[in-house]
């Protein structure tokens, strides 16, 4: 008789690294492809999809995969390149089954789709969902109070119905031990009704964490499906540049119902910004870089620049200056690179290692003049002064790249548009 093979639940593949057979890893998963199937049969398996280096989703055959175990997919090691493209009779089983609301046939009791197992056949290659790990209930916030118990495919119904409502905090939990970009490139890939449902449930940090990495055009859509009170949260979540540049996308009437609903210093702060043009110093600045008092010590930086929620590029240096220690400050007097905070004893004043040799930019200064200021001084960013000599902010390499790359950047692949072995 047939050994059977072990059960494994689709969420705990979520974000593993697919490795071919000499064990260098190809990319990692981000969903897996499923199609129904006539006569009550439970859907089979097509594939994965993969996000390569290039961040290019492609899919990967089930009939290509050798291994599913110890938190990895072993391949064949042959793999066609070509993007991902969703056919009208496919399903991504994490996009659009977990969270579904189905019912139980025996007692047509609504239940939640919390997890998904899937189980290679027997003497096969072939692949097909086993079970479904549900909630009794409707779920939302008090789902964790339900009923859960694993089922056959069997007995559920409700997969070939449009669903109309669809909760999203499973899925979001598969996304929790990803960055803020690989949240954003899953969603960008979702159907615009499971976008906004996983933005409703995400919270405002890491929402406005992962909008900072979406398209121009997929923050402007996420953001007008949200209430007035939570766009308006999100976006005082946001670094003000970043928010500065969403809210210079929405009609002038939309901006300012928006900046309105904002605290006052969150919208001071982008409305700041939104006077400068887009590319220059002031357009591209950041107004919350690390600025200390002259009498502050090295320990006071380095317990600033330890903070988890800064970006490397705004870590790398404080800015002293005279108080007001927030933007615009009093007179600003030089900078503090990190390796030079490594080098000096704790008690040290930041006032007497301040590197003031470098002259800070205007805030009209042109996007070109930035750029070649960061790269003939190989910085990662660099302060800001108004004509009074106050600090009004920081420009960091990222924000330049933003605005140097192409506008679609992010909805391409980092290594180009080649096509390897045609179509599956």
């Amino acid at each position: 008789m047939a050994a059977v093979t072990p059960r494994v639940f689709v969420s705990h593949l979520a974000g593993v690294p697919v490795f071919d057979p000499n064990g260098d890893q190809v990319g990692r998963v981000r969903d897996l492809v499923a199609m129904l199937r006539v006569g009550g049969k439970p859907p089979r398996l097509l594939g994965m999809v993969v996000e390569v280096v290039s961040r290019r989703r492609i899919f990967l055959p089930m009939t290509r995969v050798t291994g599913v175990e110890s938190g990895q997919v072993i391949t064949t090691g042959v793999i066609n390149m070509r993007r991902f493209e969703q056919r009208p009779t496919e399903r991504l089983v994490l996009g659009e089954f977990l969270d579904r609301r189905v019912r139980l046939k025996e007692t047509d009791e609504e239940v939640t789709v919390l997890d998904v197992a899937i189980q290679q056949l027997p003497a096969r290659r072939d692949w097909e969902i086993d079970k479904f790990f549900v909630r009794k209930g409707r779920g939302g916030a008090l789902r964790r109070k339900g009923e859960t118990l694993t089922v056959e495919w069997s007995a559920i119904s409700g997969f070939s119905l449009e669903e109309q409502g669809q909760g999203a905090e499973s899925l979001v939990a598969t996304f929790e031990r990803l960055r803020p970009t690989d949240v954003a490139n899953a969603l960008h890939h979702l159907t615009p009704k499971r976008r906004a449902e996983v933005a409703a449930a995400l919270d405002d940090e890491r929402l406005a964490d992962v909008l900072e990495e979406l398209p121009g055009d997929d923050q402007v859509e996420i953001l007008g499906k949200l209430a007035e009170d939570r766009a308006a949260d999100v976006l005082e979540a946001m670094d003000p540049d970043d928010a500065a540049d969403l809210l210079s996308e929405l009609p002038e009437a939309d901006k300012e119902r928006l900046l309105a609903l904002m605290r006052p210093d969150d919208a001071a702060d982008v409305r700041r910004l939104l006077s400068y043009e887009e590319r220059t110093a002031g357009g591209l600045m950041t107004t919350e870089p690390i600025i200390l008092r002259p009498d502050a010590t090295v320990a006071d930086a380095l317990a600033r620049v330890r903070q988890q929620d800064l970006s490397p590029a705004l870590a790398a240096q404080v800015y002293v200056c005279r108080s007001p220690d927030e933007t615009p400050t009093g007179k600003y007097l030089g900078t503090v690179h990190f390796q030079r905070l490594l080098r000096d004893p704790p008690y040290t004043l930041v006032s007497s290692i301040v590197d003031s040799d470098l002259v800070p930019l205007a805030p009209d200064t042109p996007l070109p003049a930035v750029t070649s200021y960061l790269a003939a001084y190989n910085l990662v960013s660099v302060p800001v002064v108004d004509e009074s000599g106050s600090l009004l902010g920081a420009v960091t390499v990222d924000d330049v790249l933003d605005h140097l790359l192409p506008e679609d950047w992010r909805e391409t692949d980092f290594l180009g548009e080649e096509e390897i072995n045609g179509g599956r």
